[in-house]
């Protein structure tokens, strides 16, 4: 095939563009109103509000957002919904939409049938009263009602639908194990930090100590990942007090944490 003179190459990039798809847009109104009922998002910076707003308008035209339950959203909470999910994607960027095409919202928490076979063989099963939960390679389902009762107290140190983004995060590399997608050299460098941080989570959990994250954490290496996330955004400089290389590569991987006020 003959290959095209340099003087085509401008309306070959002009007509790339053409051809490529807008980028979604949001309603100023709706925006305005979401970023004035998320503390999280009324204390970015305007630029980095900015950015969140640009993967926000990508998750609703990429995500369906299903109530559930009799629950009925407009679209000034499905917006929330979106810039809420989007807030651990502000360094990582829309990369990290990938894999998944669906938000299940139920009122209020949710019961999940689970079962196991032990080593004997034995099957076991038992209900599960869950607020969120992040399939590996399905939807993503988060409690509304506790979605609401984080926004309420923003300094709490939780924040259900971060908690359940960091899984879709994590999973991006095909393991769940606490570690998202990272260049070779820090990857190494979370990995020991993290395993380091929470070995000695466990040790105090497992003595019975109180402690000041909360002892969901110990339960395996991605939840203790999902839950420093959830204190990044939400009570960093607990964060930062109880586990500082952790603070640290989460102020690396997420950007730092909204001020809130």
């Amino acid at each position: 095939m003959a290959q095209l003179p340099a003087g085509h190459v401008p309306l070959i990039r002009a007509l790339s563009r053409w051809l490529r798809p807008r980028p979604p847009t949001l309603d100023d109104t709706h925006w305005q109103d979401a970023c004035a009922r998320l503390p999280w998002v009324a204390a970015l910076e305007p630029e980095r509000r900015e950015r969140l707003r640009a993967l926000a308008a990508r998750f609703l035209h990429e995500k369906t957002i299903t109530p559930l339950a009799g629950l009925q959203l407009d679209e000034s909470q499905r917006m929330l919904l979106a810039a809420l999910c989007c807030l651990p994607l502000l360094e990582f960027g829309e990369a990290g939409l990938r894999g998944w095409s669906q938000l299940l919202v139920y009122p209020d928490a949710f019961r999940v049938r689970r079962s196991h076979v032990d080593a004997a063989g034995v099957l076991h099963e038992w209900d599960d009263e869950l607020v969120g939960e992040a399939w590996d390679h399905g939807p993503l389902i988060l409690s509304w009602a506790d979605l609401q009762a984080d926004i309420a107290e923003p300094d709490a140190g939780f924040c259900v639908a971060v908690h359940e983004m960091a899984h879709k995060l994590d999973v991006l590399d095909g393991e769940l194990d606490g570690t998202p997608p990272l260049p070779p050299r820090w990857q190494r460098e979370w990995a020991r930090d993290f395993q380091r941080a929470y070995d000695a989570f466990c040790a105090q959990v497992d003595a019975g100590h109180e402690t000041a994250i909360d002892p969901y954490a110990a339960e395996a290496p991605e939840e203790f990942f999902a839950v420093v996330t959830e204190y990044h955004f939400s009570a960093p400089q607990l964060l930062v007090d109880e586990m500082p290389e952790v603070a640290a590569h989460l102020g690396r991987f997420y950007g730092p944490p909204p001020r809130l006020l």
